[in-house]
């Protein structure tokens, strides 16, 4: 029944791919149409046909995307937003209930996954079919521009929308090849055995700086944890629960700090149109480094 649904959602998602392929095409004044639609075109078969794919062309697919991308293009199109008085019309109209379909993608996903046995990512997917239904009802919008307004945020966004999908994959694919390891065996040297501090700093340093390579702390926590949680830290007899949630969100500082961790710090700085893309990072990295050291006297004073 999961998978069943699963694969209802990451058909519908294809769709929405496919959507911003042929507004791409359609748009006689963008100036990459051929690229972009391809871009799109491939990601949306993709979502849809994947399982019945062969593995090794659906990573030719990838790579030939990611030439897409390197050679610029993928670009936004001339696909325009309402104008600035009518936005603000409507957001006296519609006031604080503008508010409510973003919070119901997170209730509904947290309600499936609480109480049903479907699973989190199935609830995120109910909850972006809901969110879209009120979305509708609160602002009494005509449902042709779902398709419109998807296709221009997604093309505005652009190919840093499946940075997290890929990110996500490549950790596991390091924590597999042995990265851990190879990380523990080259900090062994630099740490002074039996030094606690050392190895709380070490572990979430780590956490932070690897969450920035890879831009998801959960994907940098799995090598990370193999690599210096376990040799330096647990084994000195840290408590796995605290020092473990504390390494997690110690990986976060990261991400506030990092283009990689793109839905959080790249994707608002392209709604929001901000002249700078890394706008958001400016800003957060103050916050960021704050939080590290708090995490490291949190690790060294309550883990042990």
């Amino acid at each position: 029944m999961v998978d069943i649904l699963l694969e209802g959602i990451y058909i519908l998602a294809g769709f929405v791919s496919l959507m911003a392929g042929i507004m791409a095409f359609k748009d006689e004044n963008h100036p990459k149409r051929i690229g972009t639609t391809i871009f799109w075109g491939l990601l949306g078969l993709i979502f849809i046909f994947g399982p019945y794919v062969p593995p090794v062309l659906i990573g030719s697919l990838l790579l030939f995307m990611g030439f897409l991308t390197a050679t610029k293009q993928v670009t936004f199109g001339s696909l325009k937003n309402s104008t600035e008085e009518f936005r603000e019309e409507k957001a006296k109209q519609v006031g604080n209930k503008i508010f409510v379909p973003a919070l119901s993608i997170a209730v509904v996903a947290f309600g499936v996954a609480q109480f049903t046995s479907l699973g989190g990512l199935v609830g995120l997917g109910f909850g972006a079919i809901i969110a879209t239904a009120f979305a509708l009802l609160t602002t009494k919008t005509n449902v042709k521009y779902v398709s419109h307004d998807g296709s221009r945020l997604l093309q505005q966004v652009g190919s840093a929308s499946i940075l997290p999908q890929l990110l996500a994959a490549l950790g596991a694919l390091f924590n597999a090849a042995g990265v851990g390891k190879v990380i523990s065996d080259g900090i062994s040297g630099i740490i002074p055995e039996g030094n606690i501090l050392a190895g709380v700093i070490a572990y979430c340093v780590g956490m932070a700086l690897f969450t920035m390579i890879m831009g998801n702390a959960f994907a940098a926590f799995a090598v990370i944890t193999a690599g210096v949680g376990l040799p330096f830290v647990f084994a000195q007899g840290a408590n796995p629960a605290v020092a473990g949630v504390l390494a997690l969100t110690a990986g976060y500082c990261g991400t506030l700090m990092t283009p990689m961790a793109a839905n959080f710090n790249v994707v608002p700085a392209a709604i929001l149109e901000t002249k700078n893309k890394n706008r958001v990072i400016i800003s957060q990295v103050p916050v960021a480094f704050t939080m590290l050291v708090i995490h490291i006297v949190l690790m060294y004073t309550l883990a042990f």
